[in-house]
């Protein structure tokens, strides 16, 4: 049975996306005992959110499941909310952990010439690769289904996700030197413009027959990232009178 001891400080700092999960064969026992029991709480959590509804399984009972304390818990995770999104938090997270290394034309190389919007592209593809666990799948289409229904789920995730591309912003700035304030708004534009194709991509993936998995996600955001130039350029006029 878990115990109910009080929480210590949450396990990700409020206002700071947490830093992806390094794949478990690099890390000693003790990590990796962490590690399992960090992944038994997300996919119990999903489990019962699904069979219960969001509202309908408590903390103490999430906890009890896995045998854990809510001290082990909160270690882990900030709320009931962070633990239902975290297949998502854990994607832009890694797309961050690549955004920091991550120069114009490739990982940490000089480039010259990409845009910004292409080299954000990239990261998340980059991060889509790390996703490796076969499971990560099926518990996005999980996470992502609750949040349609759950009110502070998606509130949560609005804040994530706003949270994320701030630091991604500050990234770019620092790493790209980018102080012309027109510049500024143009890689906050960039930001947006990479938000909205994800969301599209992730939406239109979930609610595709069958199972999908990572390559079938990949093709929906190559398809959503496509599609951004065209998006400024379509005319606001009739589909019959455009030709």
């Amino acid at each position: 049975m878990a115990t109910t001891d009080a929480p210590d400080a949450p396990g990700v700092p409020a206002g700071v996306p947490a830093a992806a999960p390094a794949p478990a064969e690099r890390l000693p026992l003790r990590e990796r005992k962490k590690l399992r029991t960090r992944q038994a709480l997300i996919d119990t959590a999903l489990e019962l959110f699904t069979e219960r509804g969001f509202d309908g399984a408590t903390l103490d009972e999430l906890c009890d499941a896995v045998e854990v304390s809510k001290r082990t818990f909160f270690r882990n995770f900030a709320s009931k909310e962070d633990v239902a999104m975290a297949p998502t938090q854990d994607l832009w997270a890694a797309f961050l952990d690549d955004l920091e290394t991550r120069g114009p034309g490739g990982p940490g190389g000089p480039g010259g010439g990409e845009t910004v919007l292409a080299m954000l592209q990239a990261s998340v593809f980059a991060a889509l690769e790390r996703m490796s666990d076969e499971g990560w799948t099926r518990r996005v289409r999980l996470s992502r289904r609750l949040a349609a229904e759950t009110p502070s789920m998606d509130a949560h995730g609005l804040h994530f996700c706003d949270r994320t591309a701030r630091s991604a912003a500050e990234t770019l700035r620092r790493r790209l030197r980018i102080e012309d304030p027109r510049d500024d708004l143009r890689l906050r534009l960039a930001l947006d413009f990479l938000v909205a194709a994800c969301h599209y991509a992730v939406d239109t993936w979930v609610s595709l027959p069958g199972d999908p998995g990572r390559d079938a996600l990949a093709a929906e955001l190559a398809t959503a990232f496509a599609a951004i130039p065209g998006a400024l350029t379509l005319k606001a006029a009739p589909a019959d009178s455009a030709h």
